[in-house]
């Protein structure tokens, strides 16, 4: 990457291209992504700053100079801002989130951006704790240290970025036996208290500023939500018309977790961090997906 991440304007043009290239990609209807059969998807979880991790995962997924056309792969990235490494004091993960807008800008159509807890935090400016920090306090700091009077600009751009994430990504997948087979791939799913007052239209239409809205919007209940159980899941498979989900969000120690009946969740910030590769040809159910992630570490760097 050749641009200068200390340079204003060097940044605001790699998040505005970005934003272009959320909105106006083939894949882009209206709220989420959609992409089908063929193809490769590479699912991760939460990356929360792990540029090691993050460049592992754009080497596997093919999308490099290097690489050729028919080697990339798709690849969801989310959850990508606010470091535990803070560098005195500040949180400089702009860096890593202009890297993932850059590779946007580059493959719209394989790199899916979906807007998680953190980037709507960020966006709204609302508070947010992690493990004591005020992050986006610390995230304002650093973009001040760096960027001076330009910082409010870069704000801007970023907001701008956070605001064009797609809610998820959804797979038009089919069964080795034959007949579709549906994945959505998101960052999370609202908890069981917030199903009253949640739209479930939200991933087909275009979001609304009340989507976004703390506690009452339908787009803001899409990425805090936690403690899923079997008949809220059944119930979203069921209106959403797909079979199982992959998702964020949750701690899973090593790395993966399956909430039964049908959502895999992903963890690729930690040492146990790790993808899911999946063939949109030959999708099988989410407890043959458990059996298929792969940690990270094991990739080459």
């Amino acid at each position: 990457m050749t641009d200068d991440l200390n340079n204003a304007d060097d940044v605001i043009a790699i998040f505005d291209a970005a934003v272009d290239a959320n909105l106006d990609a083939k894949c882009r209807s209206g709220s989420i992504d959609e992409i089908s059969a063929p193809g490769q998807l590479i699912a991760t979880g939460d990356i929360h700053d792990n540029p090691i991790h993050f460049a592992k995962l754009v080497k596997l997924a093919g999308l490099t100079p290097e690489h050729q056309e028919h080697e990339r792969k798709h690849l969801t990235l989310h959850e990508l801002i606010h470091s535990d490494r803070l560098i005195n004091g500040m949180d400089f993960s702009y860096r890593t989130l202009a890297r993932v807008a850059k590779l946007k800008a580059d493959y719209p159509e394989y790199v899916h951006t979906l807007i998680a807890n953190h980037e709507m935090a960020q966006m709204l400016k609302s508070g947010i704790l992690k493990d004591g920090v005020k992050c986006v306090e610390v995230f304002q700091d650093a973009l001040i240290y760096i960027f001076g009077e330009d910082a409010s600009r870069v704000e801007k751009s970023i907001d701008r970025f956070f605001r064009s994430m797609p809610l998820a990504l959804r797979c038009h997948c089919t069964k080795p036996s034959g007949g579709r087979y549906d994945v959505l791939c998101a960052h999370s799913l609202p908890s069981p208290g917030m199903m009253a007052r949640f739209d479930p239209s939200v991933i087909s239409r275009p979001l609304t500023d009340d989507d976004y809205q703390p506690r009452t919007g339908s787009a803001y209940a899409m990425v805090w939500g936690r403690g899923y159980d079997a008949e809220l899941l059944e119930d979203l498979v069921e209106r959403w018309g797909v079979n199982w989900f992959v998702l964020g969000h949750e701690h899973a120690e090593f790395g993966s977790t399956f909430v039964p009946p049908n959502a895999v969740i992903l963890n690729s910030d930690h040492a146990n961090g790790v993808y899911l590769p999946i063939d949109l040809s030959a999708v099988y159910g989410p407890e043959f997906a458990m059996e298929s992630v792969r940690p990270i570490a094991e990739l080459p760097e």
